[in-house]
């Protein structure tokens, strides 16, 4: 996804203004962006330690190493010290000891007094109890987007005068004049030809119908896009991308406030209605993330630790794939292998808990009126024979080119969207290929209906009183007999309907490619979903009717007598939604498990299995990344995958700053620099910290210090501490010597100096160090030779080297 192209500066904090450090570290305190856009501009592409990868690395005076807590010349916290920038990755290590002495500080004072027990046990119980509110918001907003979708998606085409706020179904099921077989046909209901001209006969009342469909798609998506651009620019896209981001500890203010959860909310419900080729489930993980971040502000637990916000954040993406498809388990599995990349067995349980309320919730509001949680949940009755591996498997097959041709076609639109003027016009983008979208989509009956009830139609098992074009098969047998309905030449409904999905097919490949990526909320996983559906129910239908003509060859004899049950067309179509959808986004284990919680049947467990890890193994032959990869490569984002080898033959030494001929690292010594000598050289440079040593004779490692932390200490000493001037002597070192008479006080800055940074020696392995990069999620390391500082690595050199040997561009990838 794109961010808009504006004006948002990421400054960081080079001025010294301490006003530029009062805010917390909450992802809302910036929600409020309206024409701004992420900027990710590197201005030093050497520095060593560069900021924008890096954070703080103490907290309220005190960093990993240090036992000390309190500032010499202060005896508060400061406000700012232990928060990170906009745009900088979370330091892992110090947010988990950070929570560790908290804990264990909770748990001896939870033995002097019954207060101080009570305050443990709520405690512990307010992660449960925040999954609990994270579980009822998520479900409540779920249902009030496809109650507020399906009713708009349904004005396109009429109003129901028995009660404008019934959508089509809703309005005939009040009726007392409709017939099962037509009961969608009913008086209180009217198309915009019949309220506009009084009739529904003839070709003007198509022309109206026609233009009053366009018309609306195009009100509905101006709406979406206006709202987007103008309120919350970070509302726009699935969001899936971004929370895999912020998951891997990158912060990006606002993305996950109040402001983008109310727009994303608002503009899901009218981008849906809209008719483009998106959908909602995605965008869903984004509005549960959103609930979690917001919720976290109510315990201080999670209001300031990142890593512990981050953990909630799994559990709400579990909750948010819950509700999109009635899959509490398949929501767990999909933060564990799709988004999360912090997730211990604590979250898992959570995840679980949280998924559970969420799908609980929307059950108890019954969006659909089925008493279901999706609008496709399917039941099939018919078992599958071996042989028809054979056409799941090639499902598999059409899944993983699809999955690939669209990541590259996709792509390549996304980066001519960036790279070009088209991205400075995203409303005129918006409104074309919805006009686009709505004339193609009218004429035929496929495309103009939602995406999720055109899924229900295609994973549907026919039954006699089943009035679809898809169904209309002859009947040549007794149906007084009952039982299930054996396999049935096909009518000329069928035959129709053919054609018509043929064509339906060829639309949502190709309008899809450009839908993906606007600046609107727009979900993958329907429209994907549509795509295999309509491949498998066209498969399906093939050899069902091939059984039914050929009985007797060799294929089918064994199995498929005539006059049985021998294909179900809506299997194939479920598994071929399963495949395309594994083919894009590269899920297994969550994907089978989530089309299993649609179907209700162990039993085709195996057809969806092999397909989607066929699907998976085209795709990756083709290309390793699936969608949301690379979205996050295309946006420059700084995320490390975990999930990719490195087996490059590099050392630390060849890819440390400073290399060879570059300027000598610029560092701090531990007790003969002034404050003006340190405030000259944060002025000079825009880098995030600076290691400490000895001397520069010696370069012994002391430890590391934040520039953020440098700032607002020495402007506080200044504010609090009498006497500090600039030349003040900065001391790092646990006692300052004494100093001869009239000399101005010296400032002590040991407390916020990390006395345990991570180090390797100049001569380890490269493959080492990204694999300790991944697993503690270091935003620096410093390189050292026999004790000596040589240089640093952050986690961008990790990232730019990583794209160096790929044979990618570095600068080219990263910040764009």
């Amino acid at each position: 996804m794109a961010m808009w192209q504006g004006a948002m500066d990421n400054r960081g904090f080079q001025q010294g203004s301490f006003s530029s450090f009062q805010s917390s570290s909450s992802d809302e305190d910036l929600m409020d962006i309206p024409r701004t856009a992420m900027d990710f501009s590197m201005r030093d592409d050497v520095p060593p330690l560069d900021r924008e990868m890096e954070g703080d690395k103490s907290y309220n005076g005190g960093g990993i190493g240090s036992s000390n807590r309190i500032m010499d010349f202060l005896e508060e916290p400061i406000p700012g010290v232990g928060t990170y920038d906009d745009f900088n990755t979370i330091d892992w290590v110090r947010e988990k000891s950070r929570d560790r002495d908290r804990h264990r500080e909770i748990t001896n004072k939870s033995k002097e007094s019954t207060w101080a027990l009570i305050h443990s046990v709520s405690d512990a119980f307010s992660g449960w109890l925040l999954m609990l509110l994270i579980g009822l918001l998520s479900g409540s907003l779920a249902g009030l987007i496809d109650i507020s979708a399906h009713w708009m998606t349904d004005l396109k085409e009429g109003i129901c005068t028995g009660g404008f706020w019934f959508n089509h179904e809703h309005c005939c099921w009040k009726s007392k004049h409709v017939t099962f077989e037509d009961r969608y046909k009913c008086p209180e209901w009217n198309s915009w030809s019949q309220l506009i001209i009084s009739t529904d006969e003839g070709a003007f009342a198509y022309i109206v119908n026609y233009f009053m469909y366009v018309l609306w798609a195009l009100l509905f998506a101006f709406l979406a896009v206006f709202l987007v651009k103008v309120f919350a620019p970070y509302a726009c896209g699935s969001g899936i991308p971004e929370i895999k981001t912020i998951l891997s500890g990158f912060i990006i203010r606002g993305y996950l406030g109040k402001w983008t959860l109310v727009i994303k909310t608002i503009t899901l419900v009218l981008a849906v209605s809209s008719g483009l080729s998106l959908g909602k489930e995605g965008p869903l993980v984004h509005v549960a993330c959103c609930c979690g971040n917001i919720l976290c502000h109510c315990f201080n637990k999670y209001r300031k630790n990142e890593a512990k916000r981050r953990e909630v954040l799994s559990a709400a993406a579990a909750a948010g794939v819950s509700v999109a498809f009635g899959a509490p388990i398949g929501g767990v599995l999909f933060s564990l292998e799709e988004v999360s990349y912090y997730f211990p067995l604590k979250t898992l349980w959570r995840s679980f808990f949280a998924a559970l309320v969420a799908a609980f919730t929307l059950r108890s509001i019954n969006p659909f009126g089925n008493s279901r949680l999706v609008l496709f949940y399917v039941e099939f009755h018919t078992p599958w024979h071996l042989f028809e591996l054979v056409p799941f498997i090639l499902l598999g097959i059409f899944g993983g080119l699809w999955g690939a041709l669209f990541i590259r076609t996709n792509i390549a639109w996304c980066r001519k969207r960036k790279t070009t003027q088209l991205g400075k016009y995203p409303v005129i983008e918006v409104l074309i290929v919805t006009a686009i979208t709505a004339i193609l989509a009218f004429p035929n009956e496929y495309t103009r209906m939602s995406t999720s009830e055109l899924i229900s139609e295609l994973f549907n098992d026919c039954g006699l009183l089943d009035s679809s074009k898809l169904c209309d098969y002859e009947n040549h047998f007794n149906t007084s007999k009952g039982g299930e309905l054996p396999d049935r030449p096909a009518g000329m409904g069928v035959y129709s309907a053919m054609w018509q999905l043929a064509l339906t097919l060829i639309l949502k490949i190709i309008i899809t490619i450009f839908t993906f990526g606007m600046k609107i909320p727009s979900g993958l996983f329907i429209p994907s979903m549509a795509v295999g559906a309509i491949a498998g129910r066209l498969l399906g239908v093939g050899m069902e009717q091939l059984a039914y003509y050929h009985h007797d060859w060799a294929i089918f004899n064994s199995w498929c007598s005539q006059g049985a049950d021998c294909i179900t067309p809506g299997l194939y179509a479920m598994v071929g939604a399963a495949a395309c959808l594994g083919g894009v986004t590269r899920m297994t284990v969550s994907l089978v498990v989530i089309m299993f919680e649609l179907t209700g049947g162990l039993e085709y467990i195996v057809p969806l299995m092999a397909a989607a890890m066929t699907s998976k193994w085209v795709a990756d032959a083709l290309g390793r990344e699936g969608i949301y990869d690379a979205h996050i490569r295309l946006n420059g984002y700084p995320f490390l995958e975990a999930k990719e080898e490195f087996a490059h033959k590099t050392l630390a030494m060849d890819v440390m700053k400073p290399r060879r001929n570059d300027p000598l690292l610029t560092v701090l010594t531990q007790d003969s620099m002034t404050v003006e000598d340190v405030e000259t050289i944060i002025s000079e440079t825009t880098y995030s910290g600076f290691p400490v040593v000895v001397s520069r004779e010696s370069q012994r490692l002391v430890g590391f210090v934040l520039r953020r932390d440098l700032i607002i200490s020495i402007e506080n000493a200044r504010k609090k501490q009498d006497g500090v001037v600039s030349t003040s002597i900065i001391y790092f070192t646990e006692h300052s010597p004494p100093m001869p008479p009239y000399t101005p006080p010296t400032l002590k800055l040991r407390n916020i100096l990390d006395l345990s940074p991570f180090t390797v020696t100049d001569l380890t392995p490269m493959e080492i160090v990204v694999d300790i990069f991944r697993k503690l999620g270091l935003r620096q390391c410093l390189v050292t030779h026999n004790g000596r500082l040589l240089g640093i690595i952050t986690k961008k050199d990790v990232l730019k080297h990583i794209a160096q040997m790929a044979n990618q561009d570095p600068d080219s990838i990263l910040f764009n």
